[in-house]
């Protein structure tokens, strides 16, 4: 086993080792018969969606439990760390094939959705199902004993019920009002974006490292708010990167205003937009055609939205350093300071 202490590639080999590990156990689950054909299935669905991504969220639980121990981490520990990010990068998957499926997608992480696959299709529907029924399997596995597993349990059903109420408010805001504008006011931005993403991008691998040193979550209600508004933070940036990151450096082409994205810089657009600019967004906003879209960017161009984002990016910044020092406990402060730090100034 590679050491749990070490940094870059080694610690993202070892993390991906403990995914081998937990796969082979889903294979073998007792309360299923696999006949060799569902067991093949499983495990190239699993391949195809969970570990893809960058794995932040997972490695996340790893990192934060070693910062709020404030040593080294036994294997025992490194693993049911481990399993935990893991358990959120499942969610992820889940998640992600859902929504695929729903926003008709084409490709994810660089390859064609799994639902677009020639044998996939529509099953793809029931993977995402499974993929979302895999976690109580891991979490009864390897911490049925433990004197917080019924608070991980809660944990993870609450952060799904957020994480699925602000899909559906996106949902229900972006495709039903098909081309109401009227609707994209930074109070409804903000509450998709707190629920859809936040929550388990940023309060749940914290809330399971500290779940997993003992401590009780209802004391870290002021550390939930602060990640929360990180989260809200890092889809600003997310969005203005799809409009004004480099494509070959993000390694994906933005279509935000193509896809009549609920995004920060359309809101900000409409909220300064004078008469004639507000004409060119509505003529324009939410069509595949690249003119639309450059003139839809033109109109973001004089608004100055380029630099009304560097002023967000400081302001934010400097808002959450301030909170983050405000709190009592220096390892919870490091915690965050190295969620901040990761996302601070981005470029992809």
């Amino acid at each position: 086993m590679a050491s749990n202490g070490t940094n870059g590639p080694d610690r993202r080999s070892a993390f991906l080792e403990i995914y081998a590990r937990l796969k082979s156990e889903l294979l073998d689950d007792p309360a299923f018969d696999f006949t060799e054909d569902s067991r093949q299935w499983i495990d190239r669905m699993l391949d195809y969606n969970v570990p893809g991504g960058k794995l932040n969220r997972g490695l996340s639980v790893v990192d934060s439990y070693k910062l709020l121990k404030g040593k080294e981490l036994s294997e025992e520990e490194f693993f049911l760390a481990s399993a935990l990010g893991w358990c959120i990068e499942w969610l992820q998957a889940y998640f992600l094939v859902l929504d695929d499926i729903m926003d008709s997608s084409h490709t994810r992480r660089g390859q064609p959705c799994w639902f677009r696959l020639p044998k996939v299709g529509m099953i793809a529907a029931n993977d995402g199902i499974l993929l979302r029924n895999h976690i109580p399997r891991v979490l009864k596995r390897h911490f049925k004993g433990k004197s917080y597993y019924v608070d991980l349990l809660d944990l993870f059903n609450e952060v799904e019920f957020q994480t699925a109420s602000g899909q559906m408010l996106d949902l229900i805001t972006t495709h039903e009002g098909e081309t109401d504008l009227s609707k994209y006011k930074l109070p409804v931005y903000n509450r998709i974006v707190q629920y859809k993403t936040a929550y388990y991008s940023f309060y749940l691998p914290v809330a399971c490292a500290l779940l997993m040193s003992g401590e009780d979550l209802d004391n870290f209600i002021e550390v939930k708010n602060i990640l929360v508004e990180m989260g809200t933070y890092f889809q600003v940036q997310d969005d203005y990167l799809d409009c004004f990151g480099d494509p070959e450096f993000i390694g994906k082409i933005g279509t935000d205003i193509e896809d009549f994205k609920c995004s920060w810089l359309v809101v900000q657009a409409l909220a300064r937009a004078d008469e004639n600019q507000m004409k060119v967004i509505s003529e324009n906003y939410g069509k595949a055609d690249q003119s639309c879209v450059l003139k839809v960017k033109a109109v973001y161009k004089d608004l100055n939205l380029q630099g009304l984002f560097s002023e967000f990016e400081r302001t934010s910044y400097e808002k959450l350093i301030s909170s983050i020092e405000a709190q009592p406990s220096k390892a919870v402060q490091e915690v965050l300071k190295s969620f901040l730090a990761k996302i601070y100034k981005r470029q992809k």
